[in-house]
């Protein structure tokens, strides 16, 4: 059945504000260099671009492939190389991505973006059923597992190049293959336990996110302090 305008518009709602409240509070710590408003939209937007890219290529895999973890493993792979491949496309190679800690912050944009919209086709189905406690019960499971795990596994690419930054061009796509790879790992990992332990696993799956947002916070406040002891001026 196709939803009513009223239940796309709620499910919108409730896929993109929860992206937007971590946009803004991930912002937040950049906040002596902020980027411009009109990147970022780019990169959101981009991001959102990158479902209907997915979508597809994800329902071939599952046709192609056998049930379980090649499946698991080949939708991480698709999703973490579609979004990082997005951002290439329309936002890393940008004038003003000029520091190495905007590469991070341009990553995590675009995964917000992604689970913005992600999150609306999750909501729609709950919401078309009038089930609308269901539907914000997942919202918030989302809000905190699966939208972190996007922002967490786009950012070990971020920080794959924003550590590389000043390194050759090779090496620089080198460190990128691998934190692509991670991204991919850490995003399989996740995926494997909430399918394949049919919730017995929820848990476990919610603290390797929680403890890669910690690992997270660290290594982006490593940056902030490269930056300062580098910076010679004060304007951005």
């Amino acid at each position: 059945m196709v939803p009513s305008i009223a239940t796309f518009g709620y499910a919108f709602l409730g896929g993109i504000l929860p992206a937007l409240i971590w946009l803004h509070f991930l912002l937040k710590e950049d906040e002596r260099c902020p980027e411009p408003r009109t990147l970022i939209t780019v990169a959101f937007m981009a991001g959102m671009l990158a479902v209907p890219v997915v979508l597809p290529l994800e329902t071939l895999a599952q046709t192609l492939l056998p049930d379980g973890t090649p499946v698991i493993l080949a939708w991480a792979a698709i999703e973490e190389t579609v979004k990082f491949g997005l951002a290439a496309l329309f936002v890393l190679w940008r004038r003003d991505v000029n520091e190495s800690i905007d590469l991070v912050i341009y990553m995590l944009t675009v995964a917000l973006g992604f689970a913005a919209l992600e999150n609306t086709l999750f909501l729609i189905q709950p919401f078309g059923d009038g089930q609308f406690l269901i539907g914000i019960a997942t919202d918030n499971l989302r809000f905190v597992g699966s939208t972190l795990l996007h922002v967490i596994a786009s950012s070990v690419i971020g920080f794959s190049l924003a550590f590389s930054y000043k390194w050759p061009r090779v090496w620089r796509a080198v460190a990128a293959i691998v934190g692509l790879v991670l991204a991919i790992t850490l995003h399989t990992v996740f995926n494997f336990f909430i399918i394949s332990g049919g919730g017995s696993h929820t848990l476990l799956a919610f603290f390797i996110v929680w403890t890669g947002a910690i690992v997270f916070f660290a290594l982006f406040e490593i940056l902030k302090y490269f930056r300062y002891a580098e910076s010679t001026k004060n304007v951005c």
